[in-house]
């Protein structure tokens, strides 16, 4: 099996077929997500929360993100892996290439950041660089403290403009992919539309390219509850392999996620 590549996954969107992700943080899940054929393994800095009990991922590390994109490359066969540049590690452009170095030295292919049109400049250097570029819009969890909790952003006219107007203008920087995070599910499938890059969702409907879900929620086993979060583990009947790949077989189906895990 070959590896994923970014270019295969623009392809999966120009085909109008779905890509599957969910995140991991060490060898054996990686393991188990290449066999399956996961398309893309997200490192994310919700290791914080699900890894290290912390309330937020504001207390990830860059060192922390390095040693778990490690564990997860060192298992890797197929998957596209994404590392996610941790709280206040590209606050400027500068130190957003020494973050993005770090990332991509210890195993990942793309680079994740949150935030808007202030990126601009930022990811336009990284692509020069010959960095890909994962951004993430919508419920940004390095902000929630700013953003009051974790509320469903883009409900009203002003901050959906917003987000799309953001949307474009990271894409045209050089952005080769975008996260929606719990955003109406009509606003995300806008949004998928506008752009030729791939959208990947979590709590963003259907309609977008791809899904994406932190590995410990979708498998039933985090304290974390959310209308987005589907149980696969139950419905495996608790066979982990298994419950991983119908998240994968359903994502490529487009039974998931359902009107009940989506937001209007």
């Amino acid at each position: 099996m070959k590896y994923t590549s970014i270019s295969h996954i623009e392809q999966l969107k120009a085909k109008g077929e779905k890509f599957s992700c969910l995140t991991a943080y060490d060898a054996t899940f990686a393991s188990l997500m290449s066999d399956i054929g996961i398309d893309v393994i997200l490192v994310g800095d919700s290791l914080g929360n699900v890894i290290q009990g912390q309330k937020t991922t504001v207390p990830v590390t860059l060192e922390h993100m390095e040693y778990h994109i490690e564990c997860v490359a060192r298992a890797n066969r197929h998957c596209l892996i994404i590392g996610d540049m941790p709280y206040m590690s590209y606050s400027t452009s500068e130190e957003a290439y020494q973050t993005a170095r770090r990332i991509m030295q210890a195993g990942a292919q793309m680079v994740k950041l949150e935030g808007g049109a202030w990126l601009e400049d930022t990811i336009r250097g990284l692509t020069d660089r010959g960095i890909a570029v994962c951004t993430h819009l919508g419920l940004t969890p390095q902000s929630v403290d700013s953003l009051g909790g974790f509320k469903v952003q883009g409900r009203d006219d002003d901050t959906a403009n917003t987000m799309l107007k953001d949307a474009k203008r990271l894409e045209a920087a050089g952005a080769r992919m975008l996260v929606l995070e719990c955003v109406p599910s009509k606003l995300a499938k806008e949004i998928a539309e506008a752009l030729t890059i791939p959208v990947m969702g979590i709590g963003a409907g259907v309609d977008v390219d791809g899904q994406v879900l932190v590995l410990y929620d979708m498998l039933g086993i985090s304290p974390f509850r959310a209308k987005f979060v589907r149980n696969f583990m139950a419905d495996a009947q608790g066979d982990i392999k298994a419950a991983l790949q119908l998240y994968h077989d359903e994502v490529k189906a487009q039974n998931f996620p359902a009107a009940e895990h989506s937001f209007e």
